[in-house]
């Protein structure tokens, strides 16, 4: 992913000179005796029966020795030259499996293949039994993850900041049609990228009470006194960016109660009950997304990203006073982006620290919040806008309600004696949702606190402007931008087709490795019929591939010479999978009414998961496979369709 330095300068590979791909400079017996080290003295196996997982294990963290190399050296120079940094606050990261990765991108995939070949083990089928993380669910963390390895690659200081989700958002299991939900437990056997950080734990709180006390210079000062804390753990994955030159950290927290067993409570026998602070804190980090269908969950997912938005906010405040000094340069020295609505709590928790902790005025802080935070909101839709009781915010973070009301009341001040001043427009700026029983409108909490708002494709952008944001678009017409999507082509082009990408080099040359704007030079060969017929042959010997896997994971038999018409997305209605089975339900009935005709065959390939409690995309799921299986056992269409 070609990336933008933080003044707005392209800052290509290309541009900067890369040298051409050169090996790792690690012989094989090098990579050998340090899996074998990390086997034995590590995970504490002898190699004689040691088993797959052993291996894989041992084989991370000889790696990961290469990635801290340069890790603290990408850290020291950012510490040393005072870089601007990115802080990256995202409810996903869908990191993906990580080993392929880290050796595609530190060149030594070949030396670490023939290394465990020696010692009798398969790298690509060892890879294969790493779990994915279970971080995220769609576009969104994926885009949080490209966003870490661009960043990393164009040597650009970030910190990813999310939640250590232990089960993820669910296990997806498929009886008779139906989706049925388990916990995703990709942490049972322990992650070997991570390293935790005990020292760098921060307390969160929630509830209680705010008192109004004069300080020694007869400053009013708002001390907030919270009823229930929990911790916030760090668990550090770094992210190497292509060819090995500078690793980033993803740091992911976890929750802990201060005082988890109650040992008076336990001795009293309430053994449950002196769990109860332990359960409460262990609830925020176990699934992605829980069901907000009910008060009690619509507290977690508020309590979920308070929770993480404030441990990283104290984070990098922290980070920034220990290496500048001054909170008051914080903006010039970091970056926040919001990735999408749900850290947007964010905003009211910097303000509280800056003028609560810090004690700065509070047109300063807010100046120092707008110029820091960047918003990238994702979709329309109105239940991902964030939308939360006044009532709840006000009971579990009483101080954060109280500088929103502050935020929304100065806010509104500058629109009186304009063109804005009438009811109507003033009750859609506002942060406050006075129809619909006083909800908080996150989405706007994170528009006016950001100096930057930008959508994620031109036509998504547009309808930002005209639509969803359309009065505050109005009143302040240039915050609003577009920043298309983009994916990082190392992971989806070069490990995902590496076929294609041999092809592609071996036409374009092997700067393209490292700079993807090369990909423009195919417009050179839009007639060069035999590289025509290559590109079709890479097609369709990846389709035999997939044909392959369909056959092991479902056991449906296809042509891999048909068409195949692919959708894959979270199950949703506005996702327009009901849209396309009806189409396929009216193909295969034109089909079977003219069984004679010329039909291209087609093969329809559905994907994704619906939310647990959003019955009717799981009826959209069930009716897929119900239509599925007629046509696949319907002798007279199943060539065709």
């Amino acid at each position: 992913m070609v990336g933008q330095d933080l003044n707005g300068k392209t800052d290509s590979p290309k541009a900067a000179g890369i040298p051409l791909p050169t090996q790792e400079d690690e012989g094989v017996a090098t990579f050998r005796r340090d899996i074998v080290a990390k086997l034995t003295y590590f995970v504490g196996r002898d190699p004689i029966v040691a088993s797959e997982w052993d291996w894989f294990v041992a084989t991370c963290l000889a790696v990961r020795d290469r990635i801290v190399d340069r890790w603290i050296a990408s850290a020291r120079s950012d510490y040393a030259h005072g870089r601007k940094r990115v802080y990256y606050l995202s409810m996903e990261f869908l990191v993906g499996r990580l080993l392929h990765q880290h050796l595609r991108n530190l060149g030594i995939v070949e030396p670490v293949r023939a290394a465990l070949a020696e010692l009798g083990v398969d790298l690509d089928a060892m890879r294969s039994i790493e779990p994915d993380a279970a971080l995220g669910n769609g576009g969104l963390g994926r885009l949080a993850a490209c966003y870490m390895e661009s960043m990393a690659t164009l040597s650009i200081p970030s910190h990813g900041y999310g939640i250590r989700y232990d089960a993820g958002l669910f296990r997806q299991v498929i009886n008779e049609g139906w989706q049925q939900e388990y916990p995703e437990t990709w942490l049972s056997a322990g992650n070997p990228w991570e390293f935790v950080r005990p020292d760098k734990t921060h307390s969160v709180g929630f509830g209680g009470i705010v008192e109004a006390e004069r300080g020694p210079d007869g400053q009013l000062r708002h001390v907030w006194h919270p009823i229930e804390t929990i911790e916030a753990i760090p668990y550090d994955t770094p992210l190497v960016g292509w060819r090995g030159r500078h690793v980033n950290p993803l740091r992911l927290w976890s929750a802990r109660a201060p005082d988890p067993l109650h040992l008076d409570t336990f001795n009293r026998g309430d053994h449950v009950g002196a769990l109860e602070a332990r359960v409460r804190a262990d609830a925020i980090c176990q699934i992605l997304y829980p069901s907000d269908e009910t008060p009690a969950g619509q507290e977690l997912r508020l309590r979920q990203e308070y929770f993480f938005s404030s441990a990283s906010l104290q984070d990098l405040v922290q980070r920034h006073v220990r290496q500048h000094g001054d909170v008051r340069t914080l903006a010039e020295k970091a970056a926040v982006q919001l990735n999408d609505t749900h850290p947007a709590i964010a905003i009211a928790e910097l303000m509280r620290l800056l003028v609560d902790v810090h004690g700065l005025a509070w047109a300063e802080a807010w100046a120092i919040t707008t110029a820091t935070f960047s918003y990238t909101n994702h979709t329309l839709l109105p239940e991902a806008l964030e939308c939360w009781p006044v009532s709840l915010v006000e009971r579990l973070l009483p101080r954060h309600m109280q500088i929103i009301y502050e935020i929304n009341a100065l806010h509104l001040a500058q629109t009186r004696g304009g063109p804005f001043d009438d009811m109507q427009r003033i009750s859609a700026l506002s942060l406050i949702d006075e129809h619909n029983g006083r909800r908080v409108r996150m989405s706007h909490l994170a528009f006016v606190g950001s100096h930057k708002v930008n959508g994620v494709s031109a036509l998504h952008t547009e309808l930002l402007r005209q639509r969803l944001f359309r009065e505050l678009h109005e009143l302040w017409p240039e915050r609003i931008v577009n920043k298309t999507n983009g994916i990082t082509f190392r992971r989806w082009l070069l490990s995902a087709n590496p076929v294609l990408a041999d092809l592609l080099v071996e036409v374009l040359g092997p700067r393209l490795l490292d700079d993807p704007a090369e990909l423009q030079g195919l417009g050179q060969f839009a007639e060069d019929a035999p590289l025509h017929d290559r590109l079709a042959a890479v097609r369709r010997q990846n389709k035999s591939r997939l044909t392959d896997l369909i056959v092991e994971q479902v056991g449906v038999e296809v042509d891999p010479d048909a068409l195949f018409d692919v959708h894959i997305k979270r199950i949703h209605e506005y996702k327009r999978q009901l849209l396309n089975i009806l189409e396929t339900i009216a193909l295969y009935n034109q089909i079977r009414s003219q069984p004679n005709r010329d039909w291209v065959p087609r093969v329809k390939i559905f994907s994704g998961k619906a939310a647990a409690s959003y019955r009717r995309a799981k009826l959209i799921i069930k009716l897929i496979h119900d239509v599925a299986w007629t046509i696949n056992n319907d002798p007279n269409v199943h060539q065709a369709l």
